[in-house]
């Protein structure tokens, strides 16, 4: 999908298909209002038969149009505009690629993104961008018979004023965040037999050759095991992939500047272990490399952006696998930091590989670390599969990730990170243990990742809810890179 921005008359726009919207009621925006004139009063006559009302997200399709020079015209109803908000802008816009993407069209010029759609033309661009890529996204590529791309190739967003150079920004950001959603969803979509922790390593190394200012490195087994990554090596036992440790600097800036580090859980298939998970919907739980794919997605985009601050990812990679080498419930192991933990249970691994990856962030010498993770379905209940769960020994880095979340619709909410809770995860024979009941379960093991990030600013994103979808819309979402990279932005231009 390629993507422009211009200044245009809407009635003498060549494309396949001009996109002006009506407000509930039957008034016509600026645009519509053009098109109106110029083929003599014909949306007004079908306005007044009753064959657009404007309610939101509506749409109406007509053809050659008289005195316009697009094929079609596609109006879209904006509702109203003292009722407007992000969830029916979304809505919106999505209502008119669904359209578009029921024609033939191959291009299409959208006169909406300051008509009303959103209160802020870069937002209703970004949302624009990422609902377009989100209709032309396919995940059949494994299919023998792949189903045809999507035949819209070409969008502008065409203005009735000159563009600000803001806008073009907005455009340009969009457009790099969109393919890191693509890039972090095909790899989430992956079955676990081809998507293995060598697999995502290649990915990475390939990204670092893609992009010079990414340096990738790939620590194996025997180079963890020198670290003294006991909690992570333990996760691993099982299986008879090898687990990997993956690091990505991106330097944007002076490498004197501390760097973000964000650390993505990269369980590329989680059987629960020992701990086995029912087989119901335990093919979903290829989806539990979500964080590591959005770390991938996310460096990809500020890459192609350019971004001007220097950035780590770190991904620890494995599988989670029962056999007779497997970790048992009870087994102590020694995390890289020297804290002891009773793993009682084996399917609450994610914390286990996190807790040492967190500790060698430090190394880096960040700014801020942020670790992210399908950790908990304790989450999914609790939030749904609407907000991504946000923990922070911070309240200013989580305020900075919930307004970053509210600017890219990518939305997460705070929970509590309270000492009350850290008693939960006491135990009788090591310094904690993996789990404190299912009480507060989403909280518990935020308290326990916490233990291993006392030396930097921290969050936590539990994307449980968040980063695929079930049943018949089931795959992958590629959130949270939006909000991912909507924070490195702001940071940005913070500097």
């Amino acid at each position: 999908m390629e993507f422009s921005i211009k200044q245009s008359s809407s009635e003498k726009q060549r494309s396949g298909c001009v996109v002006v919207g009506v407000y509930e009621g039957g008034k016509l925006s600026p645009a519509a209002q053009a098109l109106d004139k110029a083929a003599a009063h014909h949306l007004s006559d079908l306005i007044a038969r009753g064959d657009m009302n404007g309610k939101a997200a509506s749409t109406l399709l007509l053809h050659k149009l008289p005195g316009i020079a697009a094929e079609r015209v596609l109006l879209v109803g904006l509702g109203k505009a003292s009722e407007l908000d992000n969830k029916t802008s979304v809505e919106i816009l999505r209502a008119a690629f669904a359209a578009l993407n029921a024609t033939a069209t191959k291009d299409a010029a959208l006169y909406i993104i300051d008509e009303g759609v959103g209160k802020d033309a870069a937002w209703v661009i970004k949302q624009a961008v990422f609902a377009a890529a989100e209709q032309a996204f396919r995940a059949d590529g494994m299919k023998s018979k792949p189903a045809k791309p999507a035949t819209l190739k070409s969008i502008i967003f065409a203005t009735l004023d000159k563009p600000s150079a803001t806008l073009k920004n907005a455009l340009d950001q969009a457009d790099a965040t969109a393919r890191g959603m693509d890039l972090a969803k095909t790899l989430g979509n992956l079955p676990g037999n081809i998507c293995t922790p060598t697999y995502l390593a290649a990915k990475a190394l390939a990204l670092g050759k893609a992009h010079k200012s990414i340096k990738t490195t790939v620590l194996e087994e025997k180079d963890m095991q020198k670290l003294g990554m006991g909690s992570f090596l333990s996760v691993t036992r099982g299986s008879e992939q090898p687990a990997k440790l993956i690091t990505m600097e991106y330097h944007g800036t002076d490498k004197k500047q501390k760097p973000i580090v964000l650390v993505g859980k990269g369980i590329t298939f989680d059987s629960g272990g020992i701990s086995l998970k029912p087989g119901a919907e335990m093919d979903e739980m290829k989806y539990d490399m979500c964080g590591a794919a959005s770390v991938l997605g996310t460096m990809q985009a500020i890459a192609e952006m350019g971004l001007k601050l220097n950035v780590v990812g770190v991904i620890p990679t494995c599988e989670n696998l029962p056999s007779g080498r497997a970790t048992k419930p009870g087994d102590i192991v020694t995390s890289m930091s020297g804290q002891t933990i009773e793993i009682l249970n084996t399917d609450a691994e994610g914390r286990l590989i996190l807790c040492d990856a967190l500790t060698y962030s430090a190394k880096f010498k960040p700014d801020t670390v942020i670790d992210i993770a399908t950790l908990t379905g304790a989450c999914v209940i609790a939030l749904g599969h609407v907000a991504s769960g946000l923990f922070s020994n911070e309240d200013k880095l989580a305020k900075e990730l919930l307004a970053a979340g509210e600017q890219a619709y990518d939305r997460a909410w705070q929970l509590p990170l309270w000492d009350d809770y850290q008693p939960l995860l006491d135990s009788n024979f090591a310094d904690m243990q993996n789990i404190g009941g299912r009480a507060g379960g989403t909280i518990t093991a935020a308290c326990f990742l916490s233990r291993f990030t006392k030396d930097y600013r921290w969050a936590h994103l539990d994307i449980a809810g968040t980063a695929n979808k079930s049943g018949k819309d089931k795959g992958a979402t590629g959130r949270p890179v939006p909000l991912l990279t909507q924070y490195l932005i702001n940071r940005t231009a913070s500097k």
